[in-house]
């Protein structure tokens, strides 16, 4: 008769594995959207769980009976899935500015929809080019790197080994730097564009006073803004891509700083 037998460090090395796993999962768009029911969430990270556990060969690590060092534990397994996916995260961030910074510009701030993602009101251009940015992130299988990472991280640090540092710090500040980076970047055709209008309807203005600038300019600034926005998707294709691409080794830099 076989018997199952399941030692105690084996449970938390498992749990452990969950949690990261759980945390980096659940962080990452796509996965994160509210629509998407609990229940399979939890299911999908148990499943990625069970099929890492035997590939990763981790030696089971006695934690201790101390409660402080197992919820410390907990803590920095959570910290480090949360923070690959709030780098990642931050990508799509920019990306979403852009078409705010583009839907103002246009006259469309006001007009919103509902991000299924998040449930909060944004505007439509910026949920626009906030799916074509989800699409090229599957299409090119970007999201192969983010499980690549998840499996790298368990190699460049175990469980129980997190370490912070002043690097990982400046480093994540830098992150979020480049968000706006990337937002002017994605967003530069249509916002260049419209500025250039608004100063040549500024000029008009001035030399027509008998022209009603106002009624001129929204109808002008959503022409313009749809034109450059159709003309630029191809090289804000191209963009994300790269941008994507490198992904893989922004977050293994992470990693490392996070490492022992």
């Amino acid at each position: 008769m076989t018997t199952l037998t399941i030692s105690l460090p084996q449970i938390q090395l498992f749990l452990f594995i969950f949690l990261r796993v759980s945390a980096m999962t659940l962080t990452v768009p796509v996965f994160d959207s509210r629509n998407i029911p609990v229940a399979f969430k939890i299911g999908l990270c148990f499943t990625i769980t069970l099929v890492l556990y035997p590939i990763l060969r981790l030696e089971p690590v006695a934690f201790g009976p101390s409660v402080v060092q197992f919820a410390v534990g907990i803590a920095c397994e959570i910290l480090i899935g949360v923070i690959c996916g709030f780098l990642i995260r931050l990508i799509f961030t920019g990306i979403q500015l852009a078409g705010e910074l583009a839907a103002f510009q246009m006259g469309f701030s006001v007009a919103n929809v509902i991000d299924p993602m998040s449930s909060s009101q944004v505007p439509v251009i910026s949920q626009l080019i906030y799916m074509f940015a989800i699409l090229i992130f599957l299409t090119t299988n970007a999201h192969h790197w983010v499980f690549r990472a998840l499996v790298e991280s368990f190699t460049l640090i175990p469980p129980f080994g997190f370490h912070s540092s002043g690097n990982l710090m400046a480093r994540l500040s830098q992150a979020a730097g480049e968000m706006f980076v990337t937002a002017v970047k994605a967003g530069s055709p249509v916002i260049v564009s419209l500025l250039l209008v608004s100063l040549g309807l500024g000029l008009v203005g001035r030399t027509v006073p008998q022209m009603n600038v106002f009624m001129v300019a929204t109808p002008v600034n959503i022409l313009i803004g749809f034109l450059f926005l159709s003309l630029s998707l191809p090289m804000m294709m191209t963009f994300l891509s790269q941008l994507l691409n490198g992904l893989g080794k922004d977050i293994l830099q992470i990693l490392k700083l996070m490492g022992p």
